[in-house]
């Protein structure tokens, strides 16, 4: 089961329902991972999915969150708070994995939940 909150926008990160996040920078606490492509607002999985483009050969991945540490939308971007390689070792979003899939949810979970992040 993943940490309370993950799958929550922590109340201090600037988070606005409704506010349009595609296409915003995403900022790890090491540098620039990519751009926002999608986003959820739903209650107890909400996350964004972040196209990595070349960083990472144009993988996409899912970030929960509450891994958000604050959202600046004067220069559209979203601080996180993972390193790029914690982010780069994160399973890869699948759009088919993730449509109805409970277990792949729980993955992203526990490893988003580790202790030593």
């Amino acid at each position: 089961m993943a940490e309370k909150g993950i799958w929550d926008y922590h109340q201090d990160a600037g988070y606005r329902l409704g506010i349009e996040l595609i296409g915003y920078k995403v900022e790890a606490t090491d540098g620039s991972i990519g751009k926002i492509d999608k986003h959820s607002e739903d209650m107890d999985t909400a996350h964004l999915v972040v196209d990595t483009g070349h960083w990472i050969f144009g993988r996409h991945v899912l970030l929960p969150a509450g891994t958000i540490s604050r959202i600046d939308t004067a220069e559209e971007k979203v601080y996180v708070n993972r390193t790029k390689e914690q982010i780069k070792n994160a399973p890869e979003y699948d759009d088919a994995k993730y449509v109805g899939e409970s277990g792949y949810m729980e993955e992203l979970g526990r490893y988003y939940n580790q202790p030593h992040m």
